[in-house]
């Protein structure tokens, strides 16, 4: 079994999308449909892989905007946490309100995932679910522990962790969500995020200055 990842920012928020494809069945997830349909199907295209699945880490409009597109162009079935899922109507409206622009409609999940640990199987790709909100509700990590990646989403970067002033954020429990999900798993785990570079879990718990000040 061979693994692969690929990785692209696009986006009005130079937002991280990342496909991981299986080389053996030429199948391939998709962590964050953030923007650019066309762009997202010829980075599978030129791995030689199908998108067989579409999962958002949450539902702010710079993870999901080209969710529907996407979606219609694979057939690859949807999923996002209930309670993200619950705000993904009102996308359209939220673009008209803070940047003057109507955004599209969101894709309708196809699978609502839960706050308690899941697995998603796709293949050989095993992805075990961590509910991390606090950044945005409903918010999900994906763990591929075999390989030790955490796909974090907007809840933590590189020195900085998801911002917390955006309506249904809450500070406090974005803190408890990576001291209790993220910062339990090994130093050796590389960090994959929503915004910038890679970094590891160990880096982000010795340097990461949210984290010392909350501890």
């Amino acid at each position: 079994m061979t693994l692969k990842i690929r990785m692209t920012t696009l986006g009005p928020v130079s937002t991280n999308a990342y496909l991981i494809g299986d080389e053996d069945t030429k199948r391939a997830i998709l962590i964050d449909p953030v923007d650019d349909a066309p762009a997202l199907l010829k980075m599978a295209q030129d791995a030689g892989w199908t998108i067989a699945l579409i999962l958002a880490t949450h539902a702010h409009f710079d993870h999901v905007l080209a969710s529907a597109p996407l979606k219609e162009a694979t057939r690859a079935p949807f999923a996002i946490h209930a309670d993200a899922a619950a705000t993904l109507p009102d996308m359209p409206a939220r673009g008209k309100l803070y940047f003057g622009i109507e955004f599209p409609e969101a894709a309708v999940p196809d699978r609502l995932l839960t706050t308690e640990p899941e697995t998603i199987t796709l293949d050989g790709i095993r992805l075990e679910t961590l509910f991390t909100p606090g950044h945005a509700p409903g918010h999900i990590a994906f763990y591929m522990r075999e390989q030790d990646i955490v796909f974090s989403g907007d809840a933590l970067f590189k020195g900085s962790v998801g911002r917390t002033d955006l309506p249904g954020s809450d500070h406090d429990l974005l803190m408890e969500s990576i001291a209790t999900k993220l910062m339990a798993l090994p130093d050796n785990v590389i960090v994959l995020s929503g915004h910038g570079e890679p970094t590891t879990i160990g880096a982000e718990r010795a340097t990461n200055p949210f984290l010392q000040h909350d501890q």
